[in-house]
């Protein structure tokens, strides 16, 4: 009893074209054949006689319009696009007549491509190619890139992936039409080996001398057989190697026997890496796009963060950070209902509030010498400079000491130095008169000019609070006090912390609570919207940048059409040739982030140099990174969805 066979077609038809009011070609009129595994077959015919459809159609790459075919008992019809990668992969070799070597892989690598998508380690698949290029008289090339091998060389190396994951079936297609008379008799004398040793050869020629080399001859016109030589010899048939076991591409829908997720990774990482730096100058220019995008978000973050920060520290300047509290009316001269010192040892212990300044004023006549100034008279505590960003010009603060000992010391505002001393150049220990109390000038502020119509704060005199209270005004309770908060995006919750303090202490609301909320508000929502548009701007230039990956990606599917057919020829399914590019898109934007933030920190250095004011985020650097990924990730996937739908017949077909 005879074996079954392994390829069976039954009345294949295959039409292309058609609609649109033109009638379909019919390439294929209904061919039917057995193949059994381990024949020796040559499909011969001439130019546009449908040996090469045929030969696409054995080996799974395109579907018949009509008809049937079975491989090893199952109908290939019922197979999806993943299962018929399966197939490629398992069951069958390719030897093509233009060779399809990938021109940016090795012999030894090309020679790997099937076992990639099969899975196999790598050192296991590199023992592998060496061994087959060896068996293959290949030795001394296997690092060798196809444009450095001859014609002879390249369709030993397209044999030997072929034979990479078995080889059952090998469809060689015209394999000695390129190649001088001795490299087509030692390709054959090869074929002949591999049919010896049990490989099924399916050999497609124009040739007949070629086709008459073979055990069994068929021969298509029109695209119909019109003579087939099976019932001369048999001799190979039920000798040859065992096919694929069917019930597996079936049961596991075509997704088993691949490679695990991160060596799919790694290997297309790899063969992205090879690719950007053969094709590096326009990977460059494609480089410059993330690199610029990067690099602006991190800058004009930190420009914005930097600027942030300073408006902050001019508007502390100003006492935005600061809120007053003082007596209403009259009640400070009413027993139990002022605001006492007590009051503002209470206060400071409230959440946010971090520092309590007690000020006790009023207008007062000030002499030096013979000359006379009214001015307005501050007494307040050692940290006022620090409280109220307010730096002295000359001399020193009074300390926390003077005011403790009731020290007679005194600090001149800038205007009031001017007036009251005009002819002395250092007013330092210079003694001063209000009455007939003396006071000796121990510092000069810096001028910090009007902040309301009512007042100059430049013509002040200021002494520590005992002094003033007990020596000048006669009192001990503040007149009001500033609140210095920590944290001024808090300021309302603060303030509305210490009015329910003095209500529980007081009983009735004989004080008045206010601060710059308003102004604060207002330079917050500047500030952010200062660093929103600087981030939008920044945004833009990654946006371009995406453009460019995708732009790239799309002419790299074209350019690389070809590359890709040879890959699903091999076995890669849809998933391995998306994942593919899109390692590539992301490998691109990956490395285009990585030097965008080393060329922002470099420019932000060059800033601060410049003593621009700059604050670097990490969140900002890492979101800057993770955007020029996710650029790659969104701009890289439409030219990689595109390469994995490409149709493998007209892939190969592509120049």
């Amino acid at each position: 009893m005879s074996a079954p066979p392994l390829i069976s077609l039954q009345g294949i038809r295959k039409r292309y074209g058609g609609g649109h009011g033109t009638p379909p070609v019919e390439v294929l009129r209904g061919i039917s054949l057995d193949i059994h595994a381990g024949e020796f077959v040559a499909i011969v015919g001439a130019s546009g006689s449908g040996k090469s459809t045929l030969m696409n159609m054995l080996g799974c790459l395109d579907r018949p319009s009509e008809g049937v075919y079975s491989f090893a008992g199952e109908d290939v019809a019922t197979l999806d696009a993943d299962q018929l990668a399966w197939l490629r992969r398992e069951a069958f070799g390719f030897v093509f007549q233009g060779y399809h070597l990938i021109a940016t892989e090795s012999a030894r690598e090309n020679v790997e491509l099937p076992a990639v998508y099969a899975g196999m380690a790598p050192a296991q698949r590199a023992e592998r190619a060496q061994a087959l290029l060896r068996r293959l008289g290949m030795d001394s090339r296997m690092e060798h890139r196809p444009n450095q091998l001859s014609g002879g060389q390249q369709q030993r190396v397209s044999i030997a992936r072929a034979l990479m994951n078995g080889g059952r079936i090998l469809l060689a297609d015209e394999p000695t039409g390129a190649l001088d008379s001795t490299s087509g008799a030692e390709v054959m004398a090869l074929l002949h080996e591999l049919a010896d040793a049990g490989h099924t050869i399916i050999l497609i020629t124009h040739d007949r001398n070629v086709a008459a080399q073979a055990r069994r001859v068929i021969e298509v016109r029109d695209g119909q057989v019109v003579s087939d030589s099976a019932h001369a010899s048999r001799t190979a048939s039920g000798h040859g190697l065992p096919p694929p076991d069917m019930r597996q591409v079936v049961r596991q829908n075509g997704h088993g026997g691949g490679a695990s997720f991160w060596t799919d990774i790694r290997e297309a990482a790899r063969a992205a890496w090879r690719v950007m730096w053969v094709n590096r100058f326009r990977t460059g220019l494609t480089l410059l796009g993330i690199v610029i995008g990067v690099a602006s978000v991190i800058v004009m973050l930190a420009i914005g963060m930097g600027a942030r920060q300073k408006v902050v520290a001019q508007l502390g300047a100003f006492g935005f950070n600061l809120m007053y509290m003082s007596s209403i009316g009259n009640s400070s001269r009413l027993p139990g209902r002022s605001i006492t010192l007590a009051d503002l040892e209470a206060v400071a212990e409230l959440p946010n509030i971090s520092h309590v300044l007690p000020n006790v004023t009023g207008n007062q006549v000030v002499r030096f010498r013979n000359r006379d100034v009214q001015t307005y008279v501050r007494g307040s505590g050692a940290a006022l400079p620090r409280i109220q960003t307010w730096p002295l010009a000359r001399g020193g603060f009074f300390t926390e000491q003077d005011d403790r000992e009731l020290a007679n010391v005194a600090v001149l505002g800038h205007k009031l130095a001017q007036e009251l001393m005009p002819d002395v150049a250092d007013p330092i220990g210079q003694i001063i008169l209000i009455g007939n109390l003396p006071l000796q000038v121990v510092g000069v502020m810096s001028e910090k000019g009007a902040l309301t119509g009512d007042r100059d704060e430049d013509n002040v005199l200021l002494l520590p609070f005992s002094t003033a209270g007990l020596k000048v005004f006669g009192q001990r309770e503040p007149t009001y006090t500033v609140i210095a908060v920590d944290d001024v995006s808090r300021v309302a919750q603060t303030q509305a912390a210490m009015e329910a303090l003095m209500l529980e202490r007081h009983g009735l609301r004989d004080f008045d609570v206010g601060n710059a909320a308003a102004s604060i508000a207002a330079e917050a929502k500047t500030s952010d919207t200062m660093t929103l548009m600087l981030s939008l701007i920044a945004a833009v230039s990654l946006v371009v940048g995406g453009i460019g990956v995708m732009n790239v990606m799309l002419m790299t599917v074209r350019e690389r059409t070809r590359e890709i057919g040879i890959r699903m020829a091999t076995g890669a399914r849809q998933r391995d040739i998306l994942r593919q590019f899109m390692t590539e898109a992301v490998l691109v934007s990956l490395t285009g982030g990585l030097i965008g933030v080393v060329a922002g920190l470099a420019l932000g250095a060059a800033l601060l140099w410049w003593d621009v004011a700059l604050i670097f985020s990490l969140r900002a650097i890492g979101g800057a990174f993770a955007c020029a990924l996710i650029t790659g990730l969104v701009f890289g996937y439409m030219p990689a969805r595109t390469a994995s739908r490409l149709d493998p017949v007209q892939a190969l077909a592509s120049e």
